[in-house]
């Protein structure tokens, strides 16, 4: 058996249709789990993978679509809403957004998949927090409380769902080279770019395939006693 093998294993990874929600989803399938997707419904649907159009703000809505899905042996909770702007240009109704998608979706879809993984006694969850935790970024406030109560939520559920043979555990990428990244930098991508590798330690751009290697490890069997953890893989910031 390899090191990384999740045969048998069904994931569910949301914004799989994201830069690295895809990586995440091409490398679980890789590693011999059946995939099913989750992202927005006016997205086009992936041609290797299971599809579950939803929307992550109306989330009874989606809770009954994951729970007709299921089960799933492995929660990859990626799906998340960035913008980038000055702490008094914030709307109550952004920060509340993002607080719903970020952080509530992430405690909505655990309570669909963990039923099936404590009757099986073996789950994997794995919630995508962020580098804006180390306090050393501008512009993200809804962002990094979004992530910051991930973190609570990771560490909480880690311990509560531990006894049933579940680990939850939560990565925090740093800059990765992403759509999202494009999008929310267009006008100064080549002082960004300057910026994130001033302060990483490695001087190389981190990329998607990273962080799916990583998660990959920690849906497996290998990381059987890892839990409660926010791994940083981020360039040695």
């Amino acid at each position: 058996m390899t090191l990384i093998d999740l045969s048998g294993k069904h994931a569910l990874v949301t914004g799989g249709l994201g830069t690295i929600g895809a990586a995440i989803a091409t490398t679980l399938a890789a590693c011999g789990a059946r995939v099913t997707v989750l992202d927005h419904p006016d997205l086009d649907p992936p041609a290797a993978h299971l599809w579950l159009p939803a929307d992550l703000n109306d989330l009874p809505a989606t809770q009954t679509l994951v729970t007709a899905a299921g089960p799933f042996d492995i929660l990859i909770n990626n799906a998340a809403l960035i913008l980038n702007k000055p702490f008094a240009d914030f709307s109550l109704e952004e920060y509340e957004q993002q607080l719903r998608v970020n952080s509530t979706a992430c405690f909505a879809l655990t309570r669909a998949c963990v039923p099936a993984m404590q009757a099986q006694r073996w789950g994997r969850i794995l919630n995508l927090t962020s580098v804006t935790l180390n306090g050393q970024w501008t512009g993200y406030t809804p962002y990094t409380a979004s992530k910051g109560a991930l973190l609570g939520l990771t560490k909480s559920l880690a311990r509560e769902l531990g006894p049933h043979g579940i680990t939850v555990n939560a990565i925090a990428p740093g800059a990765v080279v992403s759509q999202a990244e494009n999008r929310v930098f267009a006008d100064r991508l080549a002082e960004y770019n300057a910026f994130i590798l001033d302060r990483q330690s490695l001087k190389s751009r981190i990329q998607p395939q990273d962080v799916a290697n990583l998660a990959a490890f920690l849906a497996s069997d290998a990381a059987r006693m890892i839990s409660g953890q926010n791994i940083g893989i981020d360039g040695g910031w």
